[in-house]
């Protein structure tokens, strides 16, 4: 008999992070998250998420053994800015159960419908800005770096559920042997057509990182703001990214488009940390896991480019092409073989066009549903 339950204790919040590391134990392609960073995730005075939402965890049990997870999430600046009523849910895993889906599906609606929401959306770890999405094609490998996993059977069960698609994410592999190096011969040439226009291509300041991730903020939240889905991030919110991505940053794969002196456009590429938390037991740092992120990062061989914005006024100009570009260029003579492209809307056809152009395979979709509630 399924039992759902609220996390009300630390004990608690230790089950419901740790209960994917059980389910997937024999999974090869799962990566765990690390143990830290998701306690602080969630839980509030420690993530600035919780300044402005709200999040509700909740377990499912078959006795006393933890058989799935669910968080209901009733983000306020999402709503704010959309003028929408969202209720989302997310950090969703389950075994393959339908009756165990229904029932944690069922809580967490009731509980953001409580909060004023007409609409489920989902899977979103947080917000947009975060890891979101079910994985529905590409399950033979591994996830890069921030990006979710799950098992096959999770679509079935949230179709049978009632949720229906609201979009796709994509994912596109480049592997840099045999992408189009077009960009990369033109790179001199494109880039000298943009310092004729007073725009420069240059590599992030870690030295000035504050500075610069100011910044970058404010191009990403200028360069996003009609996508699906997006809401900009707090101040706290983006700082408490760059943070954590400073400890894994190469500046290589880090770049800024800029005309006097103010960013009209960056791009992110990070190490696929996943390369060495997949060796991570548990996701917990120590005794031997802070050794094993420490020394591994200099033989990770692949690169996630998570974002890539330009904002309006600049766009057509050949930017885009110069940041890829110069970002493929800058893994000549490394140990990076390539890597991934993601996430992209599926209806943003001019970005994933220009990924396909340099070659960009795509090999891996993500959705995201929505229900009536």
């Amino acid at each position: 008999m399924t039992r759902i339950a609220p996390v009300n204790s630390p004990k608690e919040l230790g089950k419901f992070i740790d209960f994917p590391h059980d389910l997937y134990q024999h999974d090869p392609n799962y990566v765990p998250e690390l143990f830290i960073a998701q306690k602080d995730m969630l839980t509030p005075g420690k993530h600035p998420f919780h300044e402005h939402s709200e999040v509700k965890l909740f377990l499912s049990y078959d006795g006393d053994k933890v058989n799935g997870r669910i968080a209901a999430i009733y983000n306020t600046n999402h709503n704010e800015f959309t003028n929408r009523k969202d209720g989302f849910f997310g950090f969703f895993d389950t075994v393959n159960d339908q009756q165990v889906v229904d029932a944690l599906l069922k809580e967490a609606t009731a509980w953001v419908k409580q909060k004023g929401a007409d609409t489920l959306v989902g899977p979103v770890n947080l917000s947009t800005n975060e890891t979101c999405g079910l994985l529905i094609e590409g399950y033979d490998r591994p996830p890069m770096a921030m990006m979710p996993y799950n098992a096959p059977y999770y679509l079935p069960l949230l179709e049978k559920a009632g949720l229906m698609k609201k979009t796709d994410l994509l994912a596109y592999e480049i592997n840099v042997a045999d992408s189009n190096d077009k960009s990369v011969r033109m790179i001199d040439a494109l880039e000298g057509r943009l310092q004729r226009s007073g725009i420069t291509i240059r590599q992030v300041n870690l030295k000035d990182f504050k500075n610069e991730v100011v910044k970058i903020r404010e191009v990403y939240n200028k360069a996003w703001d009609k996508n699906l889905g997006f809401v900009p991030t707090t101040e706290a919110e983006f700082e408490y990214l760059a943070k954590d991505l400073k400890m894994i940053l190469d500046p290589r794969y880090c770049l800024v488009a800029e005309k006097d002196n103010e960013l009209v456009g960056f791009i992110l590429g990070i190490p696929d940390i996943n390369q060495i938390l997949i060796k991570i037991k548990r996701g917990r740092l120590l005794p031997t896991g802070i050794f094993k992120l420490l020394f591994g990062k200099k033989n990770i061989t692949r690169i996630r480019v998570l974002t890539l914005g330009v904002i309006d006024g600049y766009r057509k100009m050949g930017i885009e092409a110069c940041l890829y570009g110069r970002v493929i260029k800058n893994t000549y003579g490394t140990k990076v073989t390539g890597g991934e492209c993601s996430w992209m809307l599926e209806d943003n056809y001019m970005m994933n066009h220009a990924i396909e152009q340099i070659n960009g395979k795509l090999y891996k979709r993500y959705r995201l549903f929505e229900k009536p509630i």
